[in-house]
């Protein structure tokens, strides 16, 4: 009975037209599940939007004595110039104006704001990444410094980098380093916290049965490192890098919001908090957000080619 029902349910199969299976395929994959969630946020932000402007559109009309319906009234709310928030299109309109219709080295240019924030995001990462490591190597080789030095580390992130970001730029102001170096410290003192907690897991990852066969090769603690603990610790420290390089961005821009600084991402976020242009606000903060994407898919493919050669699946 059994071997009839399969042989049905394999010609059923064979029967089942070819473009079925291909908008089954098409509808379970990850293209369709990112547009339904971006439609969704799109959907509610109109909705916030209208609901957010409608009171200072209902003291307009009132000012004009005007009547409108309920359509060109919500219309309204969508077109406001300084709104309480801005609709996508009034984005998407600000960021084709200041991407595409300005000269990338104008000061008005998201372009040039972005490379001046993205700079500092490097810098900073790349500093953290190296401190990370070393302060993970440390720790998994001195077993003094896992009790002592660890909890301190944990202990850094407790400190809101809002109150930290003046008293740094302060200090660095004082004994003349001003510009890109201060906000890459900054950008490093979020980003090397996930590296070293990540690449002391990682380091920490080979099996003792492992361990103890390094040891009767008479292999000394180099050899270990680097034959068995670094290799056994690049997912972790690609995975840990993933966070850390979006952490840097953060704080590349806070590092530019307490110096009063006239170009990168967190000024333009000054700007319009200053002079209330909340449009200007928006279209800053979605080229960080999509700053932050490309960076991190970067450190994503950069973990897949890595791993492809070493012959692990990613």
């Amino acid at each position: 009975m059994v071997p009839a029902v399969t042989a049905a349910l394999a010609d059923a199969d064979l029967r089942r037209p070819p473009s079925l299976g291909i908008v089954r395929r098409f509808l379970a994959s990850r293209f369709v599940a990112v547009s339904v969630i971006v439609v969704a946020i799109v959907a509610v932000w109109y909705v916030a939007a209208a609901l957010l402007n409608a009171p200072f559109q209902r003291e307009l009309d009132g000012r004009a004595d005007a009547d409108p319906t309920i359509i060109e009234f919500i219309e309204s709310t969508w077109s406001q110039e300084r709104p309480v928030l801005p609709a996508p299109h009034q984005v998407g309109q600000e960021l084709w104006k200041t991407i595409v219709l300005t000269a990338p080295d104008s000061k008005r240019s998201l372009v040039y704001h972005g490379w001046v924030t993205l700079s500092s995001t490097l810098l900073g990462f790349a500093l953290g990444t190296l401190l990370g490591v070393a302060l993970a190597t440390a720790i998994v080789h001195v077993p003094s410094l896992d009790k002592s030095l660890m909890p301190w580390v944990v202990a850094s992130q407790t400190i809101p980098i809002l109150a930290i970001a003046p008293m740094v730029i302060v200090v660095l102001a004082s004994i003349g380093l001003t510009g890109l170096l201060p906000k890459a410290i900054i950008s490093t003192y979020l980003s090397f916290f996930p590296v070293v907690v990540g690449m002391a897991k990682g380091l920490r990852s080979p099996d003792p049965i492992n361990l103890d066969l390094m040891r009767t090769y008479s292999a000394t603690s180099a050899q270990t490192f680097w034959k068995l603990r670094w290799p056994s610790s690049v997912p972790f420290l690609f995975v840990s890098m993933r966070v850390a390089i979006a952490a840097s961005l953060v704080g590349a821009i806070v590092g530019e919001l307490p110096t009063g600084a006239v170009a990168g991402l967190g000024a333009r976020l000054l700007t319009g908090s200053y002079y209330g242009q909340t449009v200007q606000i928006w279209a800053a903060l979605v080229t960080a957000s999509v700053l932050a994407a490309v960076l991190v898919g970067i450190v994503g493919l950069v973990q897949k080619i890595v791993l492809r050669r070493m012959g692990i699946r990613a």
